[in-house]
């Protein structure tokens, strides 16, 4: 076991979590862009919500106890990102027969991104964000503590 395994472990999370944010930011940006994509038939979509999928570094049992039971393993666990994915939810009609992407009743469809549902995600992040800056200072503090009795 490393000495460095709990800053590692909490080094994953600050990136798991500033990626979150990057998507929360993406989706706030473009949550009235009604030209984002190309869909199959070559016509112009809105811009559809990503979400982030995390999970453990160590998913299975076998693998946590082995790396649990092993004096010399090294390897921290910690959490990644493993997919973007598109939330499916159908697009928002709006009626606004003056805008150039107005169907022939008059409606737009407009991104699925909800500003609230962001703003919640956000919050989140930023919060699992600040848990894990506590984590990692109060690692480098036993660490220095350690260091300073040394001497």
């Amino acid at each position: 076991m490393s000495i460095f395994n709990s800053m590692n472990t909490s080094a994953s999370g600050l990136t798991a979590q500033r990626l979150r944010m990057d998507i929360v930011s993406s989706n706030v940006a473009n949550a009235q862009s009604t030209r984002a994509t190309i869909n199959e038939d070559g016509e112009f979509e809105p811009y559809r919500r990503k979400m982030v999928t995390l999970q453990s570094d160590q998913t299975q049992f076998k693998n946590v106890l082995k790396h649990a039971t092993s004096s010399a393993s090294t390897s921290a666990s910690g959490v990644k990102a493993t997919s973007i994915t598109e939330d499916d939810e159908p697009f928002k009609l709006v009626f606004n027969p003056q805008h150039p992407d107005a169907n022939e009743q008059g409606y737009v469809e407009m991104p699925n991104v909800d500003p609230l549902k962001e703003m919640v995600d956000l919050m989140s992040a930023t919060r699992s964000y600040e848990a894990n800056i506590t984590a990692l200072n109060a690692s480098k503090g036993m660490l220095m503590k350690a260091l300073e009795i040394g001497k």
